[in-house]
């Protein structure tokens, strides 16, 4: 097979077969155990934990590196998530949610892993130059994903669910349907995925790699204001990881519960695609903005940005029976303002990641962001349930103090 293969043949698939598995596991879970009859407790808990995988990603990345080729392990990877996607649709039943957990784990590590080695292939198979030139394609192609797997997916078991009259079997199917796009992504990567020469083994000895390993940690946690970074990954998300979890649950849920009563297609169109569309407009225009203001300048608009329009959701609690258009504004409003508001989290890391493991940094940073999202999902719905919808979102809006707080100390942190 040569190893000149166009870039085109390999980086929009590659980064679209990323970001569907993330998408299943972090979202589509949460409908699908809504659906089938799960508290919203345990489905809040059950499902923030399924963000374990990339929070500690970094500890086994190393092993990416000294065991087989990274094409190997892109493969391979994917061949597992196609397999577990085919297990999940055998256990998509309200009596199997412990069996369907443990799948979802298993496709979470496998996605997880898979993001080292396509990450790392995809610096290996380019010059610096293509490299440069596709970074927008692999960031479209992911967010594409995004709308694929929180929309379209969704909306096909509401078709389904519809046509059949059956949630359990809808949800089956989709899964199903979801396990032979995989294979069909992986059988298109095994014929075009290039093998660049210097996709070996690392050739360093384990010891020494293991060594840059632990200095990378090491050197991390004596960077100047370390505690006071962690503090800003941990809580400037905060009143989206809290009400995250929370969102699908409150849009499936009848209006006799404090929900909005959607169908499961309707909940795909308003949060997985019209939302999507919505964070991805925010972010390009979040990094137009940074880029002519700087991030100092912009820190302050974008963090107001992200946390304020929360305020949507406590509206809708309030003011049910919404007509859909009206959902659907609501809903677009806060994620056009998360995703503006997003873009400063993100350039904060990388600002911090800088020096000599920039990129094992920037790793262990989006570790941190994974856990900021976890932990306050843990309980966000024994929360709800405790205090319905209406105090719940007030709860969230509180936690926007956090967000400005972290701000305000960061802000002084940055170099422009």
């Amino acid at each position: 097979m040569s190893s000149k293969r166009s870039p085109w043949a390999w980086i929009p698939t590659l980064y679209f077969a990323e970001g569907i598995p993330y998408f299943i596991v972090n979202v589509i879970s949460v409908t699908m155990f809504k659906r089938l009859g799960m508290s919203n407790g345990d489905l809040a808990l059950f499902t923030s934990l399924l963000y374990l995988p990339w929070v500690i990603k970094p500890l086994w990345s190393p092993f990416v590196d000294i065991i087989r080729t990274k094409r190997w392990w892109i493969l391979s990877m994917q061949a597992l998530i196609t397999l577990g996607f085919a297990a999940l649709a055998f256990t998509a039943r309200p009596g199997a949610f412990a069996l369907s957990l443990i799948f979802f784990y298993i496709v979470a590590f496998a996605s997880a892993t898979h993001d080292i080695a396509a990450d790392g292939f995809y610096m290996l198979a380019l010059d610096e130059r293509d490299q440069s030139a596709f970074v927008g394609i692999r960031s479209t192609f992911y967010r594409i994903a995004s709308v694929f797997g929180q929309g379209v997916i969704v909306v096909c078991a509401g078709l389904l669910e519809e046509k059949f009259g059956d949630i359990p079997k809808a949800w089956a199917l989709t899964l199903g349907l979801s396990s032979l796009l995989f294979a069909l992504l992986a059988l298109s990567h095994w014929r075009f995925l290039p093998k660049p020469a210097s996709d070996l083994p690392a050739s360093s000895s384990t010891s020494s790699l293991m060594g840059d390993f632990a200095r990378s940690w090491t050197t991390f946690f004596k960077k100047k204001g370390v505690w006071l970074a962690l503090a800003f990954m941990l809580l400037y998300r905060l009143p989206e990881a809290l009400s995250v979890k929370i969102l699908t649950p409150f849009l499936l849920d009848p209006s006799e519960a404090g929900g909005l009563g959607l169908t499961t297609a309707q909940s795909g169109l308003v949060y997985g695609t019209v939302g999507v569309i919505a964070l991805t407009v925010g972010g390009i225009l979040g990094g137009l903005f940074a880029a002519r203001y700087g991030l100092r300048k912009s820190m302050w608009p974008m963090s107001l940005s992200l946390a304020l329009p929360c305020v949507v959701y406590l509206v809708m609690a309030l003011m049910q029976p919404l007509p859909l258009w009206c959902i659907y504004l609501l809903v677009a409003i806060d994620q056009f303002g998360y995703g503006f508001g997003f873009t400063a989290y993100m350039l904060f890391m990388m600002q911090f990641s800088e020096g000599e493991f920039k990129t094992s940094h920037y790793a262990i940073c989006t570790a941190f962001m994974a856990l900021s999202m976890m932990v306050p999902g843990l309980f966000a719905g024994w929360l709800q349930e405790a205090l319905g919808y209406v105090g719940f979102f007030i709860i969230v809006m509180v936690c926007c103090l956090a967000t400005i707080f972290v701000t305000y100390f960061a802000r002084q942190r940055c170099s422009s």
